[in-house]
């Protein structure tokens, strides 16, 4: 079943599918906190206040905002999905490029937990799956 990105519904589904592959996804070693507010949402109140956090070693994505982050992405909806759920370089590189991602804090961060998320056949999995239940 396919759920809106960033709906509660696919937080939680999206949740499952990586603790589902916990044992089989290498630890990542940055620790990064970023607040990330998206906008333009199609469904709720318009924008979606949400955190990423690598500090466990695993990558977490959950509602709220981190009272300490090393940085905040602004972007809209459309922007944040192709960056979190088709992980489009290109995209991302042109949408930071065209102002449509505004970063503040510090963006050496966001560099060092880019080059820091592990590719393996095992993260190729959780990434499909998660394209997979995303509307």
């Amino acid at each position: 079943m396919s759920h809106p990105f960033l709906s509660e519904q696919w937080i939680e589904a999206a949740r499952d599918i990586r603790h589902r592959h916990a044992g089989s996804v290498p630890h990542i070693e940055a620790n990064v906190r970023i607040n990330v507010i998206t906008t333009k949402v199609p469904f709720g109140d318009d924008t979606i206040h949400a955190h990423i956090d690598t500090t466990s070693g695993s990558l977490e994505l959950d509602f709220g905002h981190l009272e300490v982050a090393d940085l905040v992405i602004t972007t809209d909806y459309e922007t944040a999905r192709a960056l979190f759920v088709d992980q489009d370089p290109s995209a991302s590189m042109q949408a930071f490029m065209a102002g449509r991602i505004k970063v503040e804090g510090d963006i050496t961060q966001l560099m060092m937990m880019q080059v820091a998320l592990p590719q393996t056949d095992a993260t190729t999995i959780v990434a499909e799956e998660i394209k997979a239940i995303t509307a």
